[in-house]
């Protein structure tokens, strides 16, 4: 059409209109087939219609296991704010559901900076991303609590759940240029935050608090107006840090927030958030496989290997006086500046497969020290020394004990 339209001349003998009438048809003609696409992939795939995040929970919630006791909030000054109670998750496959994460449970306190750390694949972000009911599709919670200032967020409802995001619990996602949105400028994804759980702020009070965010992280407030792609690495996780921190939540949570930068960033990201969040009074879970991180910055640690808590102590008896196997030959693997002369131990093997988990100790098959009673039966987390702050899952320790 557009063709003939040319060939007779149209353009020349000023009858310009002649283009629109087959412009317009091809517009809805493209327009038209792409609405028919996208009509019949929902029809045949439901779940497109609806984001994950977004989707009704409730029907999954409610087959949730019971743990035993229901969990009784505890008061007063040292009170956890955030108690996480036999936390189990699976996700789907053909050959049926696959344990990623099982038994997991924690307390954090206000101003407290709680380590998990563990091999990749151990399951920490999995962890807590079931616990912020983040999971991608085919992910669920099966059994647990996640008690937050006295609500379990496992049972509450959609909205309940988008209130508290960001408002009082939020999280530096591990990478920081696919969590932006290149599309729109840093300054405004911050206030949006701001707009949305603290609407009584006026506009100008929103650009004011934006601002002071970025200078608060060593961003100039200026370039709040340019895009994720024109900042560092670096730079870019300051502005996540920027926008976690935008309503003061009262739990942080950073996957990884220091992978893929140098050792000089690191540094300066960890003491700012860390820093920042002492500050404020926050609670934070910084998920990392590096052990130099965790003895930076970190009070507490949460040892995983295979979907499990190995050891659970404060930071100086994990460095100090290990229990778990796992836990030593992690710290062995690890450099140590001021004995330079040890030689570096590498653990033998990986960590299991979702779909082959041994059926005794999940660290049996790697474990120097293992013998019959490790591979037929799950051990329990042995206190030690009469003290709950220091746990770990080893019959060794019970039999030292």
């Amino acid at each position: 059409m557009l063709n003939f339209a040319f060939e007779r001349g149209a353009v020349s003998a000023s009858a310009w209109w002649a283009l629109i009438p087959p412009g317009l048809a091809i517009v809805w003609i493209v327009l038209g087939t792409t609405l028919l696409g996208t009509a019949m992939e929902e029809a045949f795939n439901p779940k497109l219609r609806r984001h994950y995040l977004e989707a009704d929970e409730m029907a999954a919630v409610a087959e949730l296991e019971p743990i035993g006791v229901t969990p009784v909030p505890v008061t007063g000054p040292n009170a956890p704010i955030l108690s996480v109670r036999d936390l189990t998750i699976e996700f789907d496959s053909p050959s049926g559901p696959l344990r990623a994460v099982d038994g997991v449970s924690f307390d954090l306190r206000r101003g407290q900076t709680l380590g998990l750390v563990g091999e990749s694949g151990s399951g920490k972000t999995t962890a807590v991303m079931g616990l912020l009911r983040l999971l991608p599709p085919g992910g669920r919670v099966v059994r647990g609590s996640v008690v937050f200032d006295g609500e379990d967020l496992l049972t509450l409802g959609a909205d309940r759940l988008r209130a508290l995001r960001w408002s009082r619990l939020s999280i530096v996602f591990q990478g920081a240029m696919n969590a932006l949105n290149p599309v729109r400028t840093v300054g405004d994804q911050i206030s949006e935050a701001l707009r949305t759980h603290e609407q009584a702020l006026t506009r100008r009070e929103v650009q004011a608090r934006t601002g002071e965010l970025l200078r608060r992280v060593g961003i100039g407030a200026s370039r709040g107006s340019e895009y994720p792609h024109t900042f560092s690495g670096g730079m870019r996780q300051r502005a996540m840090i920027a926008l976690a921190l935008a309503c003061r939540p009262d739990v942080i949570i950073a996957d990884e927030p220091t992978t893929a930068l140098d050792v000089m960033i690191q540094t300066q990201i960890l003491e700012l958030l860390v820093g920042l969040a002492r500050e404020f009074g926050m609670g934070t879970i910084i998920v990392t496989h590096d052990l130099g991180v965790v003895a930076q910055v970190c009070d507490r640690v949460i040892v995983m290997y295979g979907g499990q808590v190995a050891e659970d102590a404060d930071v100086t008896t994990i460095y100090g006086a290990p229990r778990h196997p796992y836990t030593q030959l992690l710290l062995k693997a690890f450099p140590n500046v001021e004995e330079v002369d040890r030689t570096l131990r590498s653990i033998p093997g990986t960590p299991p497969r979702l779909d082959a988990l041994p059926p005794g100790c999940r660290f049996a098959p790697r474990c120097p020290f293992a013998f019959e009673r490790c591979a037929v039966e799950v051990p329990p987390p042995y206190v030690q020394d009469g003290a709950s702050a220091h746990r770990a899952a080893c019959f060794l320790v019970e039999t030292d004990g």
